[in-house]
């Protein structure tokens, strides 16, 4: 009957109108795929042979089909707002179940994990060493931010690139007195670190000795107090005739004790000094240690290694960021919040990393926007609405003819 066939036109136009509805609605929704109704005809199968004058029974809808395409990014800023450009579904933990979105707003919960808005933690692999290089890709883990103060590390080189003057007045051989300018042609001074964290000035003193021979005596003094090498208060060092070092480097420091820390211990690397007769010069002055230092800020690069900065000056890398993607993304189960469960039907879960093989790169500071062209949607709505005008005044137009059968007479 016309009523059943225009009835069913009028159901198809209806989830017609909900999915575009739906489209329009999550129009401004962070990390939305739009939808597609997909409908296919009603045929009544004829046993027995092939009916050259058999009429469709009307119509279905057959399938809801998310669109993955890429959506436009929105540039927020914020160092935990996480976008893939390219293709593969971020992967968070809810209760130890896994659920994949697009959706990157990340904020830290009440016990540092990285988590998006229904709580479900971010999935990475977790960091084997502080300079992000090595991860443990054999497993996921919770992205933890680091909430207390981070270690301090005790310093144990100092890398010295200097340029004593090779104008100076030699003042041969003698004692170093750092209360007695006469007694050392320059000093150099920097800060190094205990095991506590706590800073000491480290202050070295140069006395040439002998000009003919390019011979230099040292001393280095912590916090005023002598650190002696092998016993020796003075330690030497020498250059070649075209300036360049010859011996005394690097140089052993005995251990220097530290109240309440463990000893201070440190060797100066003078690699790359020089004597010239250029002026007195510090070219470089660097050590391996720091203070104790408090989590300032976060940040993502493009293959998704997350690093933390504190304000000793330190990074350490916490993890890189898991991405998940399947051969059939439409058979993934929409969850709601922007996230979907893997089924049988998208296929088996393919892990990997940013930028590698078919995954796209993490743009952090922005969000990917829903993918929904409103103006297509509008379109589509407008096609829907005459789509179930049509199929209502197919029902009109059978009442009619019925009613004319009806009062024959």
């Amino acid at each position: 009957m016309p009523f059943n066939i225009a009835l069913s036109g009028l159901n198809a136009a209806s989830q017609d109108l909900k999915v575009t509805g739906n489209n329009i609605a999550n129009a401004s929704t962070v990390g939305f795929k739009e939808s597609r109704a997909e409908f296919a005809d009603v045929f009544a199968v004829a046993y027995g042979g092939i009916s050259k004058t058999a009429i469709g029974s009307g119509v279905r809808l057959a399938n809801v089909a998310q669109q993955f395409r890429q959506g436009n990014m929105d540039f927020t800023g914020n160092s935990l707002d996480l976008a893939i450009n390219g293709q593969g579904f971020l992967i968070f933990s809810d209760a130890g179940a896994r659920v994949f979105s697009r959706n990157g707003a990340l904020t830290v919960d009440r016990d540092g994990y990285v988590v998006n808005a229904a709580d479900q933690r971010l999935q990475v692999y977790a960091a084997l060493d502080p300079s992000g290089n090595n991860f443990n890709t054999g497993s996921l883990s919770d992205l933890r931010l680091v909430t207390g103060d981070a270690p301090p590390n005790a310093t144990t080189t100092v890398q010295t690139i200097v340029n004593l003057s090779a104008q100076d007045t030699a003042l041969g051989a003698g004692a170093i007195d750092p209360a007695l300018p006469a007694t050392y042609n320059y000093s150099t001074s920097v800060n190094v670190f205990d095991s506590l964290g706590a800073s000491h000035t480290a202050t070295t003193y140069f006395r040439l000795v002998d000009s003919t021979t390019n011979t230099w005596d040292m001393r280095l003094y912590v916090d005023g107090n002598l650190v002696t090498s092998g016993g020796n208060a003075q330690t030497t060092m020498t250059f070649n005739p075209d300036g360049t070092l010859n011996t005394g480097s690097p140089i052993a420091y005995d251990a220097y004790a530290v109240p309440g820390a463990n000893p201070l211990t440190l060797t100066y690397d003078y690699t790359g000094s020089t004597q010239y007769g250029d002026t007195y010069s510090v070219n470089a002055l660097t050590q391996d240690g720091f203070t104790t230092g408090r989590l300032t800020s976060v940040d993502v690069d493009e293959t998704g290694v997350v690093f933390a900065r504190f304000t000793n000056g330190q990074a350490q890398a916490l993890g890189k960021v898991a991405l998940g993607n399947f051969a059939n993304p439409q058979g993934l189960q929409p969850l709601g919040d922007n996230a979907w469960a893997e089924t049988y039907r998208a296929g088996d879960l393919q892990l990997g990393e940013a930028g590698a093989a078919s995954f796209g790169l993490i743009q952090s500071g922005a969000l990917e926007q829903s993918n929904v062209d409103l103006s297509a949607q509008l379109v589509n709505l407008i096609t829907a609405q005459r789509n179930f005008q049509a199929n209502a005044q197919v029902i009109t137009t059978a009442d009619t003819i019925t009613q004319t059968i009806i009062n024959i007479r």
